[in-house]
């Protein structure tokens, strides 16, 4: 039987309170890149824009970074886009996977040094790039489990390994 991962679109999502960097996949999974920056302006806008992205990508999953705290709890920031992301769930008839983003705005404001262009004219850009930086965590995660499958174990095998 294929692996349903054999072929995956997916669209990674950097949810800010001003934009919405979004990142696409190869088909294979493998590679993932900036595609655009939404102006956000209202859900129903924010909806309409990913719902071509969708529809044009074929897309199988949301992967939404999640931006925890520093101590890696979820704050009030995180909050705001888990509920996003539920409603944007619900509208698009898609599955949500979240992705740990922090940093991810530090790495693409470096990977915007490193291209020789300003950070602060180029806001866009950065939000792109860290939407390509989250998608591409998850699919190296995905990848990673797909080669190195972990044995299920149930609850009855485990307490029986402990026992002995």
């Amino acid at each position: 039987m294929p692996n349903p991962f054999d072929r995956i679109s997916a669209l990674g999502l950097d949810v800010g309170r001003k934009r919405i960097g979004v990142a696409g996949c190869d088909g294979t999974g493998l590679i993932a890149t900036g595609l655009t920056t939404i102006e956000r302006r209202s859900f129903v806008a924010d909806v309409a824009h990913l719902q071509q992205l969708v529809k044009e990508r074929n897309v199988q999953v949301l992967v939404i970074g999640l931006p925890y705290t520093m101590s890696g709890e979820v704050g009030f920031q995180a909050k705001q886009v888990q509920r996003f992301a539920a409603r944007l769930s619900q509208a698009l008839g898609l599955p949500v996977e979240f992705v740990d983003e922090r940093l991810t705005s530090v790495q693409a404001e470096q990977l915007l040094l490193a291209e020789r262009r300003s950070p602060s004219r180029h806001r866009e850009l950065i939000d792109r790039k860290a939407a390509a930086i989250i998608l591409q965590r998850w699919l190296d995660d995905q990848r990673y489990q797909r080669q190195n499958p972990q044995p299920i174990v149930s609850d009855e095998a485990a307490a029986r390994k402990d026992t002995e």
